[in-house]
């Protein structure tokens, strides 16, 4: 269904005439009944069946086509959304354009978030802290806390001063 089809039943319901005429009939009343001039009404039911939103039954009685309006919101509807991670949820919670709003409190949303900054860190490369340091800020100004967490979950150890990654997912690329 088009955009354009939309539009047509917006107006039809913009139109004073059109919308009395459709009211009444939603109401269970003949179309007659919802004004004194023939020929509006005559003219609004002709608008209300090109937009699809009225119909004469089998017997020659006007009704509303209630379906027309089922099939409009399905014709703006969103489509669903692929199915989210309980990870790529946190990670959506917690940062925003790639940095950290919080630091989570909870442990098993810090692992997360912890295990997606380690990613930075490639396996087998030394890092001095100072590099360390560069690549967490771009996470979270408390760059510092980020490193002691990383450390202390064994995703990066330490030694005088230089950290590599050792722990986490590794993405293996063939």
């Amino acid at each position: 269904m088009s955009d354009e089809a939309i539009r047509q039943v917006l107006g039809l319901l913009y139109q004073e005439d059109t919308l009395r005429v459709l009211a009444t009939l939603v109401l269970g009343g003949a179309p007659e009944e919802a004004g004194p001039d023939r020929q509006a009404v005559r003219r609004a039911l002709d608008r209300l069946e090109r937009g699809g939103l009225a119909v004469r039954d089998e017997e020659g009685r006007w009704e509303v086509r209630r379906e027309r309006f089922r099939e409009l919101l399905h014709a703006t509807a969103k489509p669903a959304e692929p199915a989210v991670s309980a990870e790529e949820k946190v990670l959506r919670s917690f940062l925003v354009e790639g940095r950290l709003r919080a630091i989570p409190s909870k442990r098993d949303k810090q692992l997360v978030v912890l295990n997606y900054i380690a990613q930075v860190f490639e396996p087998g490369v030394r890092y001095p802290e100072k590099e360390v340091d560069v690549a967490l800020r771009a996470f979270h100004d408390d760059f510092a806390a980020l490193r002691r967490y990383l450390v202390d979950e064994g995703l990066l150890s330490r030694e005088n001063n230089v950290y590599w990654r050792s722990g986490g997912p590794v993405d293996m690329v063939r």
